[in-house]
C-alpha cells in the first residue's frame, strides 16, 4: 500500500486541474500588481519601513510556526544592519536571530540568483550555529541521515501514535534534491506563484533535513514569490498568514501528502492563503503612513534623544505596554527621569495616559 504522495509510481508529476485554480491565480496576481503600485507612489524613506516591517513580521511568524518565539525587536535590529538602515532602539543580536535573518534576506534580496545544494545548506548552518537543536545534536549542512529511524510526523501517547507523515528514506534524499533542484532553477513555463505552491508542498515532503525543513520551506516559498513580483522588496508575509491558519495548514498539508498527484487542492488553499496575506498589508501600510504623519506634525516639536528614541520604538510597534519603568529601562535613565520624560510629552498632547493610575499606568501616542 502506498500511504504516501512520494510513494507514487509518477512521483514527483504533480498535476492539477487549471478550471479550478486559474480565478484564485488571476486575483492573487492582480493583487500582487496593486499592492506594488501603491508601494511605488511611496516616498524611499516609507518604502524602507514598510520593507522593514514585513520582513521582521516574516521572520518572526516563520519561526513562530515552529513553536519558537523570537524577540521582534531583536530581528528587527538584524534585519536593519544587514540591509544598512539606521532605526532608533537598534539593540544587539545573538547569532541564532542573525542566522534567520541571514537565511530570509539571502533568499529574498538573492532571490534571482540559483539554488543550489550548497546555498541550502549554508542556511541550514546559519540556522543552527552550534549544531543543536534544543538538546538534541543533529547533523547541520548536509542532508538528513535517519540515525534514530525513519522521519516521521507523529501525535499521540507512547503506544499509541498515529503517524501523519513519513518522509522518504535518507537514502533517496540526494537523489531527490537533484530532481527538484533542477526543476527549480530550469522550469521556466510554470507560473511563478504556482511554482511557490509546488515547492512549498514538494521540498517540505522531502523533507530533506534533521531540522529547520520547515523555515527553509517557507524561505524558498517567499524566493519564488519575489521572483514573480520581479521585486526582491518584500511587501506581505506569506509566514505571518500561515501562522494565522496554522491548523487548516497542517490539515490540507497531510491530506496532500496522504494523497495522489493531483494537487489542485492544495494549490486553492496556498493561493487563498497568498490572497489573504495580500490584503492585510494594508495594517503595514497604515502603520507606516501614521509614523511618517506623526513625524511631520512634529518636525518642530522639541524633544531629547531619549523622547524620540522611545516614540520610535512605540510607532514600530512596541511590544507590550509603555509605563515609565520600562522608559527608564530602555532609554538608560532614572524612574525620576523616565516619569519628567513622559509627562513632558504629556503637556505636549503627545502621549496620553491608558489607565486610572497607580502601578498599572501605561501610555499611548495620543492619535
Amino acid at each position: 500500500m502506498k500511504a504516501f504522495i512520494h510513494q507514487q509510481d509518477n512521483w514527483p508529476n504533480f498535476t492539477w486541474q487549471n478550471d479550478k485554480i486559474i480565478n484564485l491565480l488571476s486575483e492573487a496576481r492582480n493583487l500582487q500588481g496593486k499592492l506594488l503600485g501603491k508601494m511605488e507612489s511611496l516616498g524611499f524613506d516609507l518604502r524602507n519601513e514598510a520593507l522593514l516591517d514585513t520582513l521582521t513580521l516574516d521572520v518572526v511568524k516563520s519561526s513562530e510556526i515552529e513553536g519558537e518565539y523570537l524577540n521582534p525587536d531583536v530581528v528587527r535590529s538584524s534585519i536593519a544592519r544587514r540591509l544598512g538602515m539606521e532605526i532608533a532602539g537598534s539593540v544587539e543580536s545573538d547569532r541564532n536571530i542573525d542566522g534567520v535573518v541571514e537565511m530570509m534576506l539571502d533568499a529574498t534580496q538573492n532571490c534571482f540568483e540559483p539554488l543550489t545544494a550548497d546555498r541550502l545548506l549554508n542556511w541550514h548552518a546559519a540556522l543552527f550555529p552550534t549544531a543543536r537543536s534544543g538538546m538534541y545534536r543533529i547533523t547541520v549542512a548536509d542532508w538528513r541521515k535517519d540515525t534514530t529511524g525513519p522521519m516521521q510526523v507523529v501525535s499521540g501517547a507512547m503506544g499509541k501514535e498515529k503517524i501523519h507523515f513519513q518522509a522518504p528514506d535518507s537514502s533517496l534524499v540526494e537523489k531527490e534534491m537533484r530532481v527538484f533542484l533542477d526543476w527549480f532553477n530550469h522550469n521556466l513555463k510554470t507560473d511563478l506563484v504556482l511554482k511557490a505552491a509546488i515547492a512549498h508542498l514538494w521540498f517540505v515532503t522531502i523533507h530533506p533535513l534533521d531540522d529547520g525543513n520547515g523555515r527553509i520551506t517557507r524561505a524558498l516559498t517567499d524566493m519564488l514569490l519575489a521572483k514573480s513580483d520581479k521585486s526582491n522588496q518584500r511587501f506581505y508575509s506569506m509566514s505571518a498568514q500561515i501562522r494565522i491558519e496554522r491548523k487548516e495548514y497542517y490539515e490540507i498539508l497531510e491530506k496532500t501528502q496522504k494523497g495522489n498527484l493531483d494537487i489542485t487542492e492544495w494549490i486553492k488553499w496556498f493561493l487563498n492563503c497568498l490572497i489573504n496575506s495580500l490584503k492585510s498589508t494594508d495594517t503595514v501600510l497604515i502603520r507606516v503612513h501614521f509614523k511618517a504623519d506623526f513625524w511631520t506634525r512634529h518636525s518642530k516639536t522639541l524633544m531629547n534623544e531619549r523622547q524620540k528614541k522611545l516614540l520610535n520604538m512605540v510607532l514600530d510597534g512596541f511590544d507590550g505596554k509603555l509605563t515609565s519603568s520600562k522608559w527608564a529601562k530602555i532609554a538608560k535613565c532614572s524612574k525620576d527621569t523616565s516619569i519628567r520624560d513622559i509627562n513632558d510629552l504629556i503637556d505636549k498632547d503627545i502621549l496620553q495616559k491608558e489607565s486610572a493610575g497607580g502601578r498599572s499606568t501605561n501610555y499611548l501616542i495620543e492619535n
